[in-house]
């Protein structure tokens, strides 16, 4: 295991923009009443918050918070739980997420949908499970690439199967069994998902990762994939009000380059790393900074 401290010069080098965020999470933690924090105080406090869905996308804080996702689109209803990949029906959740036009995205009923390949969501969409009960389960499931302003909240995703190698953009991605991959993409917010492995890689960056549930999964996240890949060295992460809990084992994160804020998280155990950062073999300095404060 590699020890990482920040250096008194590092320390000394945060700038305005890091201590005001800090200083949001921190207070929003400790002083909302009518909610657990900022973010849900921001939509869930209001009674008529299922009137004005679209409400959610300005409830963001820190580095993703210009995801909207579909808010500009129309509303559409899920309605059939089964999937084609080659020819999506009308009413199934795959046939919205691959229009190239706004959507927000939302569920008839309580639904288990199993996908027979990953799910590739295109831009500028929201997909809100608020209401119901909503799985993605048992088969392959999200993947994020090349793509911007998607937000993905209130759907539990588990049991992820190893999909198909697909074709994007002349690139041969061959798709592991985690719950959500985010590749080359910009502008995501995952918030109010129960999930096990996000991939966060090829230089993703505004990213939010918020008030979502782990467990029962060896590794949870992972921020770059490759020490080489440079690229990573502008991601710009937030990691805030997730709960970590049990049969938790690595990766929570694991970052590799970028800049990653990881604050007022709970942790139910430590059983081998809480954060793994890596330096770039070849360099003389670090490309990783951490502002973190747990429960």
């Amino acid at each position: 295991m590699r020890h990482f401290e920040l250096s008194q010069a590092s320390k000394e080098a945060h700038t305005k923009t890091e201590i005001m965020i800090f200083h949001i999470f921190v207070t929003a933690y400790k002083s909302t009443k009518k909610a657990l924090n900022l973010i849900d105080s921001c939509w869930h406090t209001n009674p008529k918050w299922d009137s004005n869905h679209r409400a959610l996308a300005d409830c963001a804080v820190g580095f993703g918070a210009a995801a909207i996702g579909g808010k500009y689109g129309a509303t559409y209803v899920v309605t059939d739980h089964s999937d084609d990949p080659i020819n999506p029906k009308l009413g199934s959740l795959r046939y919205r997420v691959i229009q190239t036009r706004p959507l927000w995205i939302i569920f008839a009923r309580d639904m288990v949908i199993t996908l027979k390949n990953e799910l590739m969501i295109n831009s500028y969409k929201t997909i809100d499970g608020r209401r119901v009960k909503v799985e993605i389960a048992y088969g392959p499931c999200i993947t994020i690439q090349g793509v911007s302003h998607v937000i993905v909240h209130g759907i539990t995703i588990h049991d992820c199967k190893r999909g198909k190698s697909v074709n994007f953009m002349l690139v041969i991605v061959r798709i592991g069994c985690d719950a959500i991959v985010v590749f080359a993409s910009s502008h995501i917010w995952i918030d109010h998902c129960c999930h096990g492995l996000i991939d966060v890689i090829h230089g993703s960056t505004a990213i939010n990762i918020t008030i979502s549930n782990n467990y029962f999964t060896q590794q949870v996240m992972l921020f770059g994939h490759d020490d080489y890949n440079t690229e990573d060295k502008n991601m710009r992460i937030i990691v805030v009000f997730n709960h970590f809990g049990s049969g938790l084992i690595q990766r929570m994160p694991r970052v590799r380059l970028g800049y990653a804020h990881v604050a007022n998280n709970k942790f139910n155990q430590l059983v081998e790393v809480l954060i793994l950062p890596f330096l770039v073999k070849g360099t003389t300095s670090w490309l990783l900074r951490i502002l973190i404060t747990n429960r």
